[in-house]
C-alpha cells in the first residue's frame, strides 16, 4: 500500500486520490487488530478505531449522497429529527453487532460509490447547504461539490489523525510501523514492521550450566 497518493492527471482525480489515502490511513490504522481492541476505548475519548471508521464511512456517505441529489435535496433531510439523532449517535459507536471486517468492507464499499458518483459530476456544480444543524450556515444556499469534496478529505483526516492515537495508546503501534507491515517490507535499521506483542520477541534461551 503506498504511503501518499500517486501521481493526478486533474483538480477531480487529485480530490478523489487524497480522499482514498486518508481511508486508506483508517484501514492501516485497523491493520492486525482484533474486534475487541477495535471496539476498545483507551483514551478519554469515547471513541475507538471501529467507531471511527463507522463514522468516516457514514460522514463520506451523506455527502456523497448530497451530490447525488444535487440540486435537490436527498431523501434523509427528510426523515423525522429524532430519527436523525439516532441514526447519527449509532456512528460513533462500534456495536457488538458489528466487526472490523464488516466496518472495512463498508469503508470499501462507500469508496466505490464515491468514485462512481464523483466520476458523473461536475466539480463547479452546486450543492444545497443542510438545514439540519445550527453550524450549517444560513447566509450560504449552495457549496460545490468541489467544496464537498475538499470537506469529506477534511473529516476523513481528522478522523484517521484520532484513531492514530487511540492505535497507539491501545497497543503502541505507529502509523509507518504499521503500514511495513501491511505491505511486507524488509526491516530496516529505522523502520521496523509492527509485529502482534506475542511475536516481537522471543524468550531468550536458558543460560548454560557453570560447571
Amino acid at each position: 500500500m503506498p504511503a501518499m497518493p500517486g501521481p493526478v492527471a486533474d483538480e477531480k482525480s487529485a480530490l478523489l486520490a487524497f480522499l482514498s489515502q486518508q481511508r486508506q490511513n483508517l484501514r492501516t490504522i485497523a491493520f492486525g487488530l482484533t474486534d475487541d481492541q477495535a471496539r476498545s476505548t483507551p483514551t478519554v475519548s469515547a471513541l475507538s478505531v471501529g467507531a471511527l471508521i463507522k463514522h468516516v464511512t457514514a460522514c463520506e456517505a451523506s455527502w456523497v449522497d448530497r451530490i447525488a441529489a444535487a440540486p435537490g435535496h436527498p431523501a434523509a433531510d427528510q426523515i423525522p429529527f429524532e430519527q436523525a439523532v439516532a441514526t447519527y449517535a449509532d456512528q460513533y459507536t462500534m456495536t457488538a453487532e458489528d466487526s472490523l471486517a464488516g466496518l472495512l468492507a463498508d469503508l470499501d464499499a462507500q469508496e466505490a460509490a464515491t468514485q462512481r458518483i464523483v466520476a458523473a459530476a461536475e466539480l463547479d456544480a452546486p450543492v444545497p447547504v443542510p438545514r439540519s444543524a445550527p453550524w450549517f450556515p444560513q447566509d450560504v444556499e449552495a457549496w460545490s461539490v468541489r467544496w464537498v469534496l475538499c470537506h469529506v478529505i477534511e473529516e476523513a483526516a481528522r478522523h484517521a489523525g484520532h484513531a492514530d492515537i487511540i492505535r497507539e495508546t491501545l497497543d503502541r503501534a505507529t502509523w509507518f510501523e504499521l503500514m511495513a507491515a501491511a505491505d511486507g517490507m524488509a526491516e530496516t535499521p529505522w523502520l521496523k514492521p509492527w509485529k502482534p506483542a506475542n511475536a516481537r520477541s522471543s524468550p531468550a534461551p536458558p543460560a548454560p550450566a557453570q560447571p
